[in-house]
């Protein structure tokens, strides 16, 4: 895989990763406008303070301005641009990082008055996934990201050929190549094919889901914020194994494991990438094939924190990625994790949200009521079907009841009468042992029967 400077792409991965011996210093900066808060502001820089810090880098000043519209020159006004670069020289910092969004030209402009690298919270977050990236299509997708950022900010006559020979944070996404018509069709290219590579892979990833599908079983996904435990949660209900680590999006790349829930029923349990406040519209496109995993699934178990400093923001940035991604529909099942860590807030979590439930996945805390909850939710959901099994058609028997949920079983004189819970796709093979559709139920009527 190969770079627009045809580099391979790891090798050019490689040399842009941050030095992990010397950490560069960053000044990050806000522009708060009308409607933020002080509170909402630092909260922000705070979180920004901290993808900094994953991506190998200190925060050693920050500062923050309030206007009513963004310069559109600086972003920030002349006057708190040189008062910027001060700063920036008085504490000899490598880079400034805007928790806003920059245009090229306001990311140009910058640089050239602050003499050193400007990027804003996309690019720090691309950065992030750059090096997290570690499947042939986490990193064709990271790829695809880097490339849509970079190609709007290629600069006529700059020097530096595309950052590859700047280190840190902001290494990506500095000055671009002299020749820059050739420099924006190589990039082109690269995008169009890497959108090719990632349609075909699409393609594989349907007719796995397919095959899945025809296997019966239930489809859940795990979403939530970026380090919220999604992946600590799966290791812990299914022994999976999974890479787990205390850092912001230490997983990029969804694995499916399968999980047998208290009723013997199995179901598949995906685990996803983490969002985050404003994530990247780039990183959404690009990672659509993955995310679709989301809207595609039968039901969702959104991991929320519930000793980080605001859940419900946090809530509502997963929802807002969800509508972006067409999942907003699917329904969920709210899981307060890390309830060891903050009990109170945990339970609180839990009142407030009627349904939920609160768990710990490093000590197991909260797991049987949680897969119970997930059981009855599901459960809910199904198809009661009547069938009538020869008392000759044992594995058709063994099919049911590994497929699905036996209700009652009645003995007759050459067959069995079952009433089992079935998934369309396991009711659509079983079809000739199917009584006619008149004797179909739907528990979901049954409000009795219906989770809140």
């Amino acid at each position: 895989m190969n770079s627009p400077d045809n580099t391979p792409y790891s090798e050019a991965l490689a040399n842009t990763l941050i030095d992990r011996t010397i950490r560069e210093k960053i000044v990050l900066v806000s522009v708060a406008m009308q409607g933020d808060t002080d509170d909402d502001v630092e909260a922000s820089l705070d979180e920004l303070s901290l993808l900094v810090d994953t991506a190998g880098a200190d925060e050693v000043a920050r500062m923050i301005q309030r206007r009513d519209s963004p310069d559109h020159t600086w972003y920030i006004g002349k006057g708190k641009a040189e008062e910027l670069k001060e700063l920036c020289l008085a504490l000899d910092a490598d880079t400034v990082v805007f928790d806003n969004e920059l245009s090229p030209a306001q990311q140009f402009n910058l640089e050239k008055l602050l003499g050193r690298t400007a990027i804003d919270r996309t690019a720090v977050i691309l950065d992030i996934f750059g090096q997290n990236a570690h499947t042939m299509e986490g990193k064709a997708q990271v790829e695809l990201a880097l490339l849509r950022y970079r190609l709007p900010r290629l600069r006529r006559g700059a020097k530096a050929k595309l950052s590859q020979q700047r280190g840190g944070v902001g290494a990506r996404f500095g000055g671009g190549e002299t020749k820059i018509e050739v420099d924006r069709r190589r990039i082109m290219r690269r995008i169009n094919k890497l959108e090719r590579e990632l349609a075909d892979l699409a393609e594989t990833r349907a007719l796995q889901r397919q095959g899945r599908r025809r296997s019966g079983l239930a489809s859940v996904a795990i979403v939530g914020y970026t380090n919220a435990g999604k992946s600590t949660l799966l290791n812990r209900l299914t022994q999976s194994g999974v890479l787990t680590e205390d850092r912001l999006f230490a997983t990029l790349d969804p694995t499916t494991r399968r999980l047998a829930l208290p009723g013997g029923e199995p179901v598949l349990l995906t685990d996803t990438v983490g969002f985050i406040r404003r994530l990247p519209h780039g990183l959404v496109e690009s990672f659509k094939g993955t995310l679709e995993v989301a809207a595609l699934a039968d039901y969702l178990v959104h991991v929320v924190d519930a000793s980080a400093s605001d859940p419900e923001g946090q809530i509502a940035a997963v929802h807002t990625v969800l509508r972006e991604i067409a999942a907003a529909e699917v329904p969920e099942l709210l899981v307060f994790n890390k309830a060891d860590l903050a009990v109170d807030a945990a339970k609180q979590l839990v009142h407030d949200h009627p349904g939920s439930v609160a768990v710990s996945a490093v000590t197991g805390e909260g797991t049987d009521e949680f897969l119970r909850t997930l059981s009855d939710r599901l459960r809910a959901m199904s198809t009661v079907y009547e069938l009538v099994v020869p008392y000759d058609r044992g594995d058709v028997l063994a099919s049911i009841h590994r497929e699905g949920e036996v209700v009652s079983t009645t003995d007759g004189a050459s067959e069995w009468t079952i009433r089992a819970r079935l998934s369309d796709a396991s009711a659509g093979r079983l079809g000739e042992f199917v009584v006619d559709d008149d004797s179909v139920v739907r528990t979901a009527i049954d409000s009795e029967q219906v989770m809140p």
